[in-house]
């Protein structure tokens, strides 16, 4: 299993994210409530915002080590990121929205692996689709499998069910357990709510005020719920 080890320290505004964890869990879970530094610390492993102090690595390759000024840049990482709201081009069709990333990446066209996913996120009726023609859950699958067929190291989830209601939020989520027992792919996903990190990681790394306050199994989500 990659290993991920997050050591950091960021200045946003008058609050200070100070976070360090190591991680070889498949699916990483950043738990707290809003503010607490759980985006931008995915921010941080994608790339997009560079870190004041510290250093991340994935798998022994080093990302950013403020030491020796080292920043890998986002495209080359290898990191998929899946937003809340997808981001899908609303000009592409869902075939096209799904080869996107591999495109982007300049990967050969893997058959296998297109069908593997399109079957294991259920979307091949929507193919012809543009994305104003999708509900909620179907367009956060169809930017699941975009970043899938990127074929990355490791798959960034923020918060992928906050925008959707309930009805929405229950079509969905099997779909990412499925994801996280046969895809095999890393992932660190970002949530403040307990039944969903509950349901999907497999350790967590508890965040309060840009801090880690605990890391380790799911049972940590019990006190966090009672406190």
């Amino acid at each position: 299993m990659i290993v991920l080890s997050v050591d950091i320290v960021k200045q946003l505004g008058e609050f200070t994210l100070a976070a360090s964890f190591r991680s070889d869990g498949l699916v990483t879970g950043l738990f707290g409530n809003s503010g607490a530094g759980k985006t931008s610390i995915i921010n941080m492993i994608a790339g997009l915002t560079e870190l004041d102090r510290g250093r991340i690595s994935l798998d022994g390759d080093i990302l950013d080590d403020s030491t020796s000024h080292l920043h890998v840049p986002p495209h080359r990482r290898r990191i998929g990121y899946v937003f809340q709201d997808a981001r899908l081009f609303p000009h592409l069709s869902v075939r096209q929205n799904l080869d996107y990333g591999r495109r982007m990446n300049g990967l050969n066209h893997d058959v296998s692996a297109e069908r593997h996913t399109i079957d294991l996120l259920d979307i091949g009726h929507l193919l012809d689709r543009r994305s104003a023609q999708l509900s909620g859950g179907e367009r956060q699958r169809v930017a699941l499998g975009r970043a899938l067929l990127a074929k990355p190291r490791l798959l960034l989830l923020d918060e992928p069910l906050g925008s959707l209601d309930e009805e929405r939020k229950a079509e969905i989520l099997p779909y990412f357990i499925r994801l996280r027992d046969e895809a095999s792919v890393p992932m660190v996903f970002v949530s403040h709510d307990a039944g969903e990190m509950r349901r999907l990681a497999t350790n967590v790394v508890m965040l309060k005020r840009g801090k880690v306050v605990a890391f380790g199994g799911i049972d940590l989500l019990t006190p966090a719920i009672q406190a």
